[in-house]
């Protein structure tokens, strides 16, 4: 079964550290994507742009709406996401919890549906 393992942090949070300190996690994101990637699960992933790139979209009324940023505020935004492939929750749980942003963030995990495409109309 495929999960998305999706990420959240605070992206203040990554203004205030050294380079050091970047260098760390980075590191760290890179043994588990390497581990990830050794087991078979991984599918894709990826690192997202800062909210400040983000343009969010909605139609009303037959009109199409578009605004700068995220739709809602938070304290976490979402920040890369991984797309793996593992039998069963309980492992899509274990491989989430080894994500370095786990630590002071969020892992938002997410089945996918039998239905991966949308409906061709």
């Amino acid at each position: 079964m495929q999960y998305m393992l999706l990420i959240y942090g605070d992206e203040k949070a990554w203004q205030n550290m050294t380079e050091a300190e970047i260098g760390k996690v980075m590191e760290a994101y890179n043994a588990y994507t390497n581990e990830l990637a050794a087991s078979g699960a991984l599918r894709g992933g990826s690192e997202l742009a800062p909210i400040s790139t983000a343009t969010t979209v909605r139609v009303r009324n037959g009109k199409t709406l578009t605004t700068d940023g995220p739709f809602a505020e938070t304290k976490e935004q979402l920040g890369g996401y991984y797309l793996i492939d593992v039998p069963n929750l309980d492992e899509a749980i274990k491989w989430a919890a080894k994500i370095p942003s786990a630590l002071n963030g969020s892992i938002e995990i997410r089945p996918q549906t039998e239905n991966q495409a949308p409906p061709q109309g």
